[in-house]
């Protein structure tokens, strides 16, 4: 090879190199919203039709937790005790976390909380782990593993306490 190819060849690697260098610290910066988005959106447009008016669960949510729902473990079906707090628990569980993980806020704990609920979602619809709740446990452990990102308020909140370290 050439003196002038092989120095086109390095400047093309380095190029190379350069592009995808840029192109993580992209995705650092915009991919956690982007998970902590997607997971929000399904569980905040669930919480949303929980409610019918300001603080008043939706009759519809209370029968669905007093007859239909149930929790499928070892082959057998239960009812969820006190599924009128259960159905309280969850309305506001389904619009509070979403919102606090789209806005970075407590991010891995919600996450946590998310993927726990996940869990619980699954001994409801056990059917559901292939359409739904496998790509929802895995956004959870993702925000998990990555944290909040830099565009969050715990990027903020960490700033304010730790102002040297970031």
């Amino acid at each position: 090879m050439s003196q002038s190819g092989a120095q086109s060849k390095r400047r093309f690697v380095l190029l190379m190199i350069f592009a995808l260098e840029k192109a993580e610290a992209f995705g650092r910066v915009i991919a956690p919203p982007m998970l902590r988005i997607a997971l929000s959106l399904p569980f905040f447009r669930s919480g949303l039709t929980r409610w019918d008016g300001f603080l008043s669960i939706s009759p519809a949510t209370l029968f669905l937790f007093e007859n239909q729902f149930k929790v499928h473990i070892f082959g057998a079906a239960y009812d969820f005790p006190e599924p009128d707090t259960v159905a309280l628990l969850v309305a506001v569980a389904e619009v509070t976390l979403p919102v606090l993980l789209a806005l970075g806020f407590a991010t891995r704990f919600v996450a946590l909380a998310l993927l726990i609920m996940t869990g619980v979602i699954q001994l409801v619809f056990p059917d559901g782990w292939a359409n739904f709740h496998l790509y929802w446990a895995s956004l959870a452990v993702a925000i998990i593993a990555l944290g909040p990102g830099p565009l969050s308020v715990d990027h903020l909140v960490r700033r304010w306490l730790e102002p040297g370290k970031i």
